[in-house]
């Protein structure tokens, strides 16, 4: 194989491997073993996990002596009450909540769902709930219903297994809807079979990978690799007072006001990082369960996440429209920051909301001191910054109905769906309804006007004859459109290089286009690449950049990749070390074993992952399985990892290990097929990797 093949086929092969850090919620890694943080440590008393959970509710808590920082909302209460009473009253403070009758809201009345591949009863005994369906196995059980999490708008049931794994049950009460249940994975993905990834039992629906640390505060869960079990702790069920204010304990002793975090008053993308780490699904660089390099509030956002969008790897997320906005709900910080109100205008999050515990109106939203009639909360947010235009009401909403004088309506249309429920775009935009035509993307135009002579070509006219001037702004989503639209990719090299260029265009939109056009062109895209690269001072777009011109596969990047080892930013120095390495660059062989071995960056899988394949290559197993087995102390649910190790295992004559490893592997992923077909293997007298 060529240098220049591998070199591209270097950056799929290790994001492939260290899929388990990309994440719709936050992954669950085992870290090394942390002190334990004051935090309520839940036990299930239960037989081994082969078993169907216990039939009756058994779960134990108890407070645990803080020693890295958080000591719980009840604390801060003694000096913060009005405060803390407030908060309780939001939520945020039920983003989990134990499932009791106070905050279960789903009807468990002897009640009967029964979906495609789905059925379940609900019930409830002496004030717990229980949800009887179909288990791993295939067989009906009745699971007890320990957490809930949310309320609001939906309420997910969440039972604790017998190997402390904390598996979302299959079905959802939507709140908002008809009050009734509903399966909404089996919505999302179709009939679901027992070995489905998104089987409620199996590794994608683990609240640990991908709810608790942005619904709990504090998180510490480990997971013991020889007893295949979980432990999780917290310092709070919930959004409290720490997952803002970061750690509190030092303050609770000093009482000083320097010793905890007040968001409003920190840099703005600081503070729009204390709500980014959970409103805007990410890539984090360390493992999420490893507490010691957990975001904190006053972290640079940067040096622990790098926001999801568009693209992972050579795949296209479903969660965004084709003009870069996302689509899907919860992803308000990628929204918010390609907005030309945080682009321009600087705002953040704290710009038009306020803290749970303040007062305001639905969804955080603030309440302005004075509002004048007719003025609706959200139209009050924009007045602020906008007061020139909100001052020419019709004269430029061009509308009569009090409805469309709400800035809300046409600039942050109900066009993001959430579950099953639908969301103000916090994009922030103009209405573009000529991508509508072209692309198929929704318009706000359309939102309103729904009438069947209301195309979004008799929205196009009427924009034109009453905001002549709107064009200037909709050029750029049209430009976006045919950048990214899959149906525009064979002539999308001009309009990439263009949005690639554009030193006003949002980074995270820039990154896009380098990934794409990487991905699209090849060696005709390096020039540009590397003319952005030159002037880049956004780390995520450098990083990005870095993944974009390893991807083209041409000889001559890596001589430009080489001096992004020196970067300041760890995610850069990664993004550059791993193709620099997979061709066998010294270079970059030298940057990951240095990141393997320094304090500060030990803690990263994908060096170790790495390392293990090279010294597999130089015939060195044993270095190879210490190193892979390293990233797997860090990351124990990568399969990929873990089926290597199966073969590695073989090939030294171990078999009893290859087993282990590929049962791991299966409990993770039931329906991995190299896992699948190396079991099989084995079943019939023949090893992995022989």
């Amino acid at each position: 194989m060529s240098r220049s093949r591998t070199l591209a086929l270097a950056v799929a092969v290790v994001f492939f491997l260290a899929a388990g850090a990309v994440i719709w919620r936050p992954a669950a890694p085992n870290a090394p073993p942390a002190a334990p943080i004051g935090s309520q440590q839940v036990a299930v008393r239960s037989a081994s996990s082969t078993v169907p959970a216990p039939a009756a509710p058994q779960v134990t808590v108890k407070l645990q002596s803080s020693a890295t920082g958080y000591v719980g909302s009840e604390k801060c209460s003694e000096c913060h009450d009005d405060e803390h009473a407030a908060w309780s009253k939001d939520w945020h403070a039920r983003a989990l909540s134990e499932a009791t009758p106070r905050y279960v809201v789903g009807d468990f009345t002897q009640t009967h769902f029964k979906g495609e591949s789905s059925e379940a009863w609900m019930s409830r005994r002496d004030e717990h709930s229980f949800m009887r369906t179909r288990g791993p196995t295939g067989a009906t059980f009745e699971y007890p219903v320990h957490w809930v999490v949310g309320g609001k708008r939906m309420q997910d049931p969440v039972t604790v297994m017998p190997d402390g794994r904390w598996q979302v049950l299959p079905i959802y009460f939507h709140v908002t809807g008809k009050g009734e249940w509903v399966d909404y994975s089996e919505t999302k993905q179709g009939a679901l079979t027992t070995d489905h990834p998104f089987f409620w039992s199996n590794w994608q629906r683990n609240a640990q990978h991908s709810c608790l640390d942005c619904h709990v505060t504090g998180l510490n869960a480990t997971y013991d690799r020889q007893a295949h079990r979980w432990s999780t702790g917290f310092a709070d069920a919930g959004v409290a007072c720490e997952s803002c204010h970061g750690p509190g304990a030092r303050h609770a002793e000093t009482q000083l006001k320097k010793d905890i975090v007040q968001p409003a008053k920190l840099p703005p993308r600081k503070g729009l990082a204390v709500c980014g780490q959970c409103h805007g699904p990410h890539r984090t660089l360390f493992p999420l369960l490893d507490a010691q390099h957990r975001f904190h509030p006053g972290d640079s956002y940067e040096d622990h996440y790098q926001p999801m969008v568009v693209t992972l790897g050579n795949e296209r997320s479903g969660d965004y429209f084709d003009d870069g906005r996302p689509k899907t709900s919860s992803f308000e910080y990628q929204a918010l920051t390609q907005s030309q109100c945080y682009l321009q205008g600087g705002a953040t999050c704290l710009s038009c909301h306020t803290a749970p515990h303040g007062e305001h109106a639905p969804n955080e939203v603030k309440l302005p001191k004075h509002l004048a009639k007719g003025v609706t909360v959200g139209s009050a947010s924009c007045q602020g910054c906008h007061a020139k235009v909100f001052a020419e009401g019709t004269k430029h909403t061009h509308h009569a109905s009090a409805e469309a004088q709400d800035c809300l309506a046409c600039h942050m249309p109900p066009t993001i769906s959430g579950v099953l429920d639908h969301f103000a775009d916090h994009a922030l935009d103009v209405p573009v309804p000529r991508n509508t035509v072209k692309h198929g993307i929704p318009n706000a135009c359309n939102a309103c006007h729904t009438h069947e002579k209301a195309t979004p070509e008799s929205m196009v006219t009427a924009m034109e004859q009453w905001w002549p001037k709107a064009k200037l702004r909709q050029a750029r989503r049209m430009r976006l459109a045919d950048a990214i639209a899959q149906k525009t990719a064979a002539d999308s090299r001009q309009p990439l290089e263009q949005v690639l260029a554009d030193k006003k265009e949002a980074p995270t939109l820039r990154g896009v286009a380098a990934l794409l056009l990487a991905q699209r062109f090849r060696k005709e895209a390096v020039p540009a690449l590397k003319a952005a690269l030159a002037t880049a001072t956004d780390p995520t777009l450098r990083s990005e950049l870095a993944e974009a011109l390893a991807t083209t596969g041409t000889r001559d990047v890596a001589d430009t990749l080489a001096p992004l080892l020196k970067d300041k930013s760890l995610w850069v120095r990664q993004a550059a070390a791993i193709p620099l390495a997979s061709v066998g660059d010294a270079r970059g062989t030298a940057a990951l074993e240095e990141m393997a071995r320094r304090p500060e960056s030990e803690g990263l899988p994908v060096p170790h992952v790495l390392l293990g394949q090279m010294a597999f290559r130089r015939g060195d197993l044993t270095t190879g399985i210490a190193e892979l087995e390293r990233s797997l102390d860090l990351q124990p649910y990568n399969v990929e990892v873990l089926v290597l190790l199966a073969d590695a295992y073989a090939r030294q004559g171990d078999m009893g290990r290859a087993r282990d490893r590929l049962e791991e592997a299966l409990r993770f992923d039931p329906r991995h097929r190299g896992a699948q077909q190396r079991m099989n293997l084995m079943k019939n007298g023949r090893g992995p990797g022989r």
